[in-house]
């Protein structure tokens, strides 16, 4: 639901970021994505060795279809590898399984910001659908506690979105650190599998602050209303 007004130019820094990280990811993927590791152990492999060295063996390792959907799910112990990562010995596949099983041995160690961002996922899951359009519903109907409750809801999506923040960091510090220290790749690989992660990295710096101009937009559009109302 769009509301067009002045406070629209709050959003267009999110949306640059969110457009320049996407490129980002794009180019460092399409790049390090043809570049073979010397070690040549796929990603799937890498995977298998990383969470049994760090005591997650129970973890299974699936395929998934798609490009760029491997993540871990902690529900399951899965951690889920895409086509074009499973099996492939590239930098970008094995920066991106290392970091997946970042988070694997973050669930194992039960690692703060990742246990509290798991606690709150069913909450936020429905409040983040409802933020908007409540609030937008109050805006339009000029209910000032519909407003707030829609701010309310849709501040749980942008604490959700900070506390992501060091949970995708400290796994892609873990996925660093073990590609180098078990020799999984050379320095300069090593090198490149960091650009691919950082790049991955802004996606979520973009979508956080996407997330807090957009709740800033919201405070400025309600006490506004307040101020005509008064």
């Amino acid at each position: 639901m769009l509301y067009m007004d002045s406070t629209m130019l709050l959003l267009i820094p999110g949306l640059l970021l969110s457009m320049l990280a996407s490129y980002w990811v794009r180019s460092a993927y399409n790049k390090y994505g043809k570049v073979t590791t010397r070690a040549g152990i796929t990603a799937a492999e890498l995977s298998a060795r990383m969470l049994r060295q760090g005591g997650a063996d129970n973890v299974r390792i699936e395929r998934v279809r798609g490009e760029l959907t491997d993540h871990y799910d902690p529900r399951d112990r899965v951690l889920r590898l895409s086509d074009g990562v499973y099996g492939s010995t590239s930098v970008a596949a094995l920066g991106i399984a290392a970091h997946e099983c970042g988070h694997a041995l973050q669930h194992r160690e039960q690692y703060a910001p990742l246990s509290l961002r798991s606690a709150i996922v069913p909450a936020v899951s429905v409040t983040s659908n409802m933020a908007t359009p409540l609030f937008f519903l109050g805006l339009i109907l000029s209910l000032p506690a519909l407003l707030w409750v829609g701010i309310a809801c849709f501040t749980a999506a942008v604490v959700f979105s900070l506390i992501t923040l060091p949970v995708e960091f400290n796994a892609s510090g873990r996925a660093l650190r073990a590609l180098q220290a078990d020799g999984y790749l050379t320095d300069e690989e090593n090198a490149g599998a960091k650009r691919v992660l950082n790049a991955a990295a802004m996606t979520y710096v973009a979508s956080a602050l996407t997330a807090i101009l957009s709740l800033a937009r919201m405070l400025l559009l309600a006490n506004g209303r307040s101020r005509r109302r008064g």
